[in-house]
């Protein structure tokens, strides 16, 4: 399945009309030592690139962005006790929520992994 990513370094993999969302590897790495993840409610409904929930770190806090429009269908209770899962494998482990009723058409505002890996090398 194909990752899609923002140039807030979100990122969202679809599975049918649900969508998994977290942030990218390289923000991970940007953040330092992830200590807290605010998981978005389920049920919320979010628009895109719209806050969706927030990650804190030794370095910074920030606002994670909904890369695509959606309802909060699940979230990833394991980084209640375990934020390091997201240093651990922000591209898999580390996810944040799932979204559905998403609109796959707003995909193409997103960069795929190569436009991103090349936006990342002129940062």
């Amino acid at each position: 399945m194909a990752k899609f990513y923002t140039k807030e370094h979100e990122w969202v993999e679809m599975a049918g009309a649900q969508a998994t969302v977290g942030i990218s590897e390289h923000a991970a790495h940007e953040l330092g030592d992830i200590t807290y993840v605010e998981l978005p409610k389920i049920g919320k409904s979010v628009k895109q690139f719209e806050a969706l929930a927030a990650i804190e770190s030794v370095k910074a806090a920030s606002d994670i962005y909904a890369p695509v429009s959606g309802k909060v269908a699940e979230v990833n209770q394991a980084l209640d006790d375990a934020p390091e899962l997201v240093n651990q494998g922000a591209e898999s482990q580390g996810w944040i929520c799932k979204l559905e009723g998403v609109n796959e058409a707003e995909l193409v505002a997103l960069m795929d992994a190569a436009a991103y890996d090349e936006y990342l090398k002129g940062l």
